[in-house]
């Protein structure tokens, strides 16, 4: 509590004193409350839904060949067969996780070769890099899965409630026992699609017509009714409900993207010089040259799946789907004016057009050095990765020699060494192959399926298909032969005559 005695002997000191202790800004006897201290800024502007208006151009048929394509891709890959022989699986894209293995058409993939996966996803990523420098984020707005599957979903609200008028309305009216039953059938259409989008997913793990069989006769693994249920479940939400909010505020792409993106990429962009000031048709009749060619018909807004205003300049929002290109060319079109008011430009050729140079074609536009640089890396990676697939070798081997005990004294005197090896054989097909020893002259080899008195300096073995066989072998050489390198060497004893070697090492006393 405040000592009565502390306070300044000044009665107006007394009530600035009085001001800072408590807060007062106004005498007591006035009788007013203190002012409440205002609200925070909200750092979240409340989310309001997009309705966008059906639209039809170049841009948007674009749109629904490229949405129809990655679907069916999507859909229909793990039913397609693809014949590899009796000893292999016939279904044309597998992950078989159990056999660590990945088919794709006629290629096959091992664990030992995950270089070929990660050549491909370093293809994709400079595949991005190469659209994104090129013509921004087209692949946000035509290829990426958020933006596929929320484009499916839209076209479904679209068949169950209409445009984009009557979707607003209907938004806004009050729930009503029909209102209710047309979100029930929408969501169960929802429901529908997300669960057809996870259950095709886990097809791709195992072979789908078996898969699809057990799991709707409850004969799965736990794992893929889970699998179903979280990709059914995120599905539903992002592509139903989530929509542009993923693509603003979850996804990292949009800022990673202006890094790559400089005055000579293509972009979705908006001629403000020719447009401003934007008046209607009427008054551009009254006052000829006096208004731009935007009729301010909101037109580019109201068919925007992000729900942007394009003439506000590039957006982080934008996701280069040129929709609103479409609907601008349709609007210029009608009222006898020339299309391109919205258009694929790069920012340098806008000046030179604003200054009154002639619009450039937009491939031309694509042709500078940060293009080509992209594209010949891509490719380039691309044929190295072809060409390590045909050149790549059919037959591989592993060798871990033992290490304790490094070597052993024999009777006769000899010193034995050994060995886990570890022969591949990645045809669909068995295979015999020899194993045999290359250097240490006198040396003589055995297994643990071959006995000691069989011992010579190579064996044939029969590999199955597409297996890895694992043999115990040992190394026996003469007295006095020193510590040194060698070799096994694999060799596949049909028509191909694969080879494959690995260099070891063989201990024996008085090594260091």
């Amino acid at each position: 509590m405040n000592n009565p005695d502390d306070q300044p002997a000044n009665p107006g000191a007394g009530q600035r004193w009085e001001k800072a202790v408590t807060g007062a800004g106004a005498p007591k006897a006035a009788g007013r409350k203190p002012a409440p201290p205002p609200a925070p800024e909200p750092l979240y502007e409340k989310h309001q839904t997009v309705h966008n208006q059906r639209i039809n151009g170049p841009f948007r048929r674009f749109k629904w060949f490229v949405m129809l394509v990655t679907l069916a891709i999507y859909y229909v890959t793990p039913w397609i067969r693809w014949d590899r022989g009796p000893y292999a699986p016939d279904q044309a894209v597998l992950v078989d996780l159990a056999n660590r293995r990945f088919y794709m058409f006629g290629i096959e993939i091992w664990p030992h070769e995950f270089y070929f996966v990660a050549g491909l996803l370093i293809m994709a990523g400079i595949g991005l890099f190469l659209v994104t420098s090129a013509v921004g984020r087209a692949w946000c707005g035509y290829a990426c899965p958020q933006t596929v599957w929320t484009d499916l979903f839209q076209h479904v609200d679209r068949l169950v409630d209409g445009d984009r008028n009557a979707r607003a309305r209907l938004d806004k009216a009050p729930w009503t026992a029909s209102k209710l039953a047309r979100r029930l059938f929408k969501w169960l259409i929802y429901l529908a699609i997300a669960f057809a989008t996870g259950g095709a997913w886990i097809l791709y793990f195992a072979d789908a017509p078996t898969l699809f069989r057990e799991f709707f006769t409850l004969q799965a693994a736990p794992v893929a009714y889970a699998t179903v249920g979280v990709l059914t479940a995120t599905t539903f939400t992002l592509g139903g409900f989530m929509r542009e909010q993923v693509c603003i505020y979850m996804c990292p792409w949009p800022r990673i993207q202006t890094a790559m993106l400089d005055e000579k990429s293509l972009i979705v962009t908006y001629k403000d010089w020719r447009g401003e000031p934007r008046g209607s048709v009427k008054k551009a009749e009254k006052k000829p040259g006096a208004y731009g060619d935007c009729i301010d018909c909101l037109q580019c807004v109201a068919v925007c799946p992000t729900g942007i205003d394009i003439r506000e300049g590039p957006q982080i929002d934008c996701i280069t789907c040129a929709l609103c290109i479409d609907a601008c060319d349709r609007v210029m079109k009608d009222i006898g004016r020339p299309r391109g008011l919205i258009d694929y430009a790069t920012l340098e050729d806008c000046e030179a057009e604003r200054a009154g140079e002639p619009p450039r074609s937009a491939w031309k536009a694509l042709m500078h050095p940060r293009t080509l640089i992209y594209s010949g890396i891509w490719g380039g990676i691309g044929i190295a990765l072809l060409f390590a697939l045909g050149v790549r070798n059919h037959t591989d081997l592993t060798v871990s020699p033992d290490r304790n005990p490094p070597f052993m004294l024999l009777r006769d005197g000899s010193v034995r060494n050994a060995y886990t090896l570890k022969l591949r054989n990645m045809e669909s097909r068995p295979r015999d192959m020899e194993i045999a020893l290359d250097g240490l002259p006198g040396a003589v080899l055995w297994t643990d399926t071959i006995a000691q008195t069989d011992a010579a300096r190579s064996h044939v073995l029969e590999v199955g298909p597409d297996q890895t066989r694992t043999v115990r072998a040992y190394v026996a050489a003469p007295s006095g032969t020193a510590r040194q390198n060698f070799s096994f060497v694999l060799t596949s004893r049909d028509e191909q005559a694969e080879q494959d070697s690995s260099e070891t090492l063989f201990n024996a006393p008085g090594g260091e």
